[in-house]
């Protein structure tokens, strides 16, 4: 278990924006898994740029991945365009989904054929929770992403190198090149 956790140091220190791709992933899974509630509150409420909110926030999820994976080019400099890119699909997730819920809460709230959640329509409050769950995922990657700097130096602090038995009592070896 000590080595497992060694390796994972590790290989988190070699790549430490694995850490916001993992909460990008998480943000997709969510939204992706309730998407049947999601397109069945569009149905029901049907009111304006509901159905672009929804096509939109899959497509930015898709695209978010995109331009996370070309930021940051395996053993290259930061591609700092597409990581300006990425914070604009994570912003334009963010509106999207922002757009949605208002359009939730506005049929909720009209006066006039007022939706309310019942047993048959209990996949509004689902979507209405996907959609907040996927906002807080997505500020957290973007916070993640933006704080990475300091975190990947704070990595590179962690100690996990291998203490071998006998490393200790090497003598100096003099490879100046002097005889003797």
């Amino acid at each position: 278990m000590k080595e497992f956790i060694r390796k994972f140091f590790v290989s988190l220190k070699r790549s430490p924006q694995s850490i916001p791709l993992v909460a990008l992933a998480a943000a997709f899974i969510v939204y992706s898994f309730r998407l049947t509630s999601i397109s069945n509150t569009t149905a029901r409420i049907n009111t304006a740029n509901m159905g672009q909110c929804e096509f939109a926030a899959m497509l930015f999820s898709i695209l978010a991945f995109v331009c996370f994976l070309r930021s940051f080019p395996k053993r290259q400099k930061v591609n700092i365009p597409m990581l300006v890119l990425l914070f604009l699909m994570l912003a334009l997730l963010v509106f999207a989904d922002s757009v949605y819920l208002l359009r939730i809460n506005q049929a909720l709230t009209r006066a006039e054929n007022t939706v309310i959640i019942d047993d048959k329509t209990m996949f509004i409050a689902e979507a209405q929770s996907t959609m907040t769950a996927h906002i807080i995922l997505v500020g957290v990657c973007a916070v993640l992403l933006a704080t990475l700097p300091v975190y990947a130096k704070l990595l590179k602090k962690i100690n996990t190198s291998i203490d071998v038995e006998g490393n200790g009592d090497m003598e100096v070896i003099d490879i100046s090149g002097e005889d003797e």
